[in-house]
C-alpha cells in the first residue's frame, strides 16, 4: 500500500511538507504544492481518512449553507468551495435552506454533534439565535453578518451600486427604478445606498415609487416590471440587483411591446453565465464567484487549524461589464 512516505519520497520533500501541503497549502509555496500533488497522482497515495479522523477528532466535512441552491451564482461560489476543500482532502456538504432559519439551525447542529468541521454561510444571518459569541467555526460569504466577530468575504456593494447607477446616470437617464432584494439582506440595504448615492450626487430626488420588491428570482422581475412599468411616468432604466431579476424585467417588458435598450435600460448584478446570452445580452456587474468561495474555505481552514483570521472582512473586486441592454436614454 503506498504511504505518504512514498509520496515523501517521489516529491523530494519531507514527510511533514507533504502533510502540510495535503491539509495547510497556503503554508507552502506553489511549486512545492504543485510536486506534492504530481507525487500524490503519480503514487495513487490515498489518506486513510477514518484513521485521521479517529485521531483528530474531526469529521473532514464541511457544511455550506445556500440559501438557493438554483441560483447559478451560488453554484460558482460553492464550485471554489469543493476545489480548495478537495485539494486538502475535505468533503462538502450543502445545505440548501431556502432561507429557512430552522433548516440552517438544524444543519448548525452537525457542527456541534461533530458530524462536520466548521460552517460556510452564504446568507446574512447566523445559523443560530442569541448567540454572543459563534459557538461553531463559521465563515460568511457573500452576504454580511452585521459581527465584527464574523470573518466575512464580500464585496463592496455600495460602491459597485453606485457605480452602475452612475453609468445609467451617463446615458441620460434620470427616472432609473430599482428591482431589490429581501429587505432582510445587507446586500439589499448595501446596493439601496450606492444607488441613493449616486442619484444625490445629481441632485435627483429619491423616488419611491421607482423601488420595487423583488426575491432575486426571475419571477419576482416579472412581477416589479408589471408595477414599474405600469407607472404614470414610467422609468427609463431599470436596476436590478441581481441577473435573474434582470431576465423577468426584459422578458416582461418586451411581452408589454418595450424595446430593449431602445425604450428601456436594463441592467443587473452578478454576471452570471446565461447573461452574455440574453436578447439582448445583459449589462450586469461582475462577482468573482468562485473566489469567494475558494477564499471563505481557506479562512475556514485556518480556523479549524487554530489560527485567528488576521482580516475579519476583505473585499474582493467587482467589474462593469457593458453589453447591449443599455443604452442612451430616449
Amino acid at each position: 500500500m503506498t504511504t505518504i512516505r512514498d509520496v515523501s519520497r517521489v516529491a523530494g520533500v519531507s514527510v511533514a511538507t507533504v502533510s502540510r501541503a495535503m491539509t495547510r497549502p497556503e503554508k507552502v509555496s506553489e511549486k512545492t504544492r504543485e510536486k506534492v500533488l504530481a507525487a500524490i497522482a503519480e503514487t495513487k497515495y490515498k489518506p486513510d481518512v477514518s484513521a485521521r479522523n479517529f485521531s483528530t477528532r474531526k469529521s473532514r466535512t464541511i457544511v455550506v449553507l445556500v440559501p438557493d441552491i438554483s441560483n447559478p451564482f451560488f453554484s460558482r461560489v460553492i464550485r471554489g468551495i469543493e476545489h480548495t476543500a478537495q485539494r486538502v482532502g475535505y468533503s462538502v456538504l450543502l445545505g440548501d435552506t431556502r432561507g429557512d432559519p430552522s433548516i440552517e439551525d438544524s444543519y448548525a447542529g452537525m457542527v456541534e454533534a461533530r458530524l462536520a468541521d466548521g460552517i460556510i454561510q452564504l446568507n446574512g444571518r447566523l445559523p443560530f439565535d442569541g448567540a454572543e459569541e459563534t459557538p461553531v467555526p463559521l465563515v460568511n460569504a457573500c452576504d454580511c453578518v452585521d459581527r465584527d466577530d464574523i470573518p466575512t468575504i464580500a464585496l463592496e456593494n455600495a460602491k459597485a451600486a453606485r457605480a452602475m447607477t452612475q453609468h445609467l446616470l451617463s446615458l441620460g437617464h434620470r427616472r432609473i427604478a430599482v428591482v431589490k432584494g429581501p429587505n432582510d439582506s445587507s446586500l439589499t440595504r448595501e446596493r439601496l445606498r450606492g444607488y441613493a448615492e449616486a442619484l444625490a450626487e445629481e441632485a435627483i430626488e429619491l423616488d419611491d415609487a421607482l423601488i420595487a420588491e423583488g426575491d432575486f428570482s426571475a419571477a419576482s422581475g416579472e412581477n416589479a416590471a408589471t408595477d414599474l412599468l405600469s407607472l404614470q411616468q414610467k422609468p427609463t432604466a431599470i436596476f436590478c440587483f441581481n441577473d435573474e431579476m434582470a431576465m423577468g424585467v426584459m422578458h416582461h417588458a418586451k411581452q408589454l411591446g418595450f424595446s430593449v435598450p431602445a425604450d428601456l435600460s436594463v441592467v443587473g448584478f452578478d454576471d452570471i453565465q446565461f447573461a452574455q446570452y440574453c436578447d439582448p445580452p445583459l449589462t450586469t456587474i461582475r462577482q468573482p464567484a468562485e473566489s469567494f468561495g475558494s477564499k471563505a474555505m481557506t479562512v475556514l481552514l485556518g480556523i479549524l487549524q487554530g489560527e485567528a483570521p488576521t482580516v475579519m472582512r476583505q473585499h474582493l473586486p467587482y467589474e462593469i461589464v457593458i453589453r447591449q441592454s443599455t443604452g442612451v436614454a430616449p
